[in-house]
């Protein structure tokens, strides 16, 4: 009679997460949070891409070269750069491959695209000291 009763029997978990525990790192796999979108900092997010694309494509699809108010390009490029950089050895230092495979793997490919990044940047702050070197000596 009681291995009957235990046949029947079932064990329900239930879990609440909440806004921070969102932010584990015991996560088993890269997925996209729609939950996540709708929280404040979520929505900052994407107000700040969408945004961020538009200042750049207005600015880009004028003569900005000829505008030397414009030349905070190469000060932003620089600033990101050095962001970037200091954030890629920090993400770099963070791999561990004694820690979970799936975080080792993420880790480890978000530092490689930080250095990618902060190269990206490196060249665009050059490129950006040229233009703004070649209209100051005019």
């Amino acid at each position: 009679m009681e291995e009957q009763q235990r046949a029947r029997s079932h064990t329900v978990t239930t879990t609440s997460s909440s806004f921070a525990e969102n932010f584990s790192t015991t996560s088993s796999s890269f997925a996209y949070d729609r939950e996540f979108l709708r929280t404040p900092p979520g929505l900052l997010i994407i107000a700040e891409i969408v945004l961020g694309l538009l200042v750049w494509t207005l600015i880009a699809g004028t003569e900005y070269f000829r505008v030397p108010a414009f030349g905070w390009g190469l000060c932003f490029n620089g600033s990101a750069c050095a962001l970037y950089f200091s954030a890629a050895i920090v993400d770099a230092s963070s791999v561990s491959p004694e820690k979970e495979g799936h975080n080792f793997n993420s880790w480890a490919a978000s530092s490689f695209f930080a250095f990618l990044v902060t190269i990206c940047y490196a060249g665009n702050t050059y490129f950006s000291f040229i233009a703004w070197r070649s209209r100051t000596a005019q």
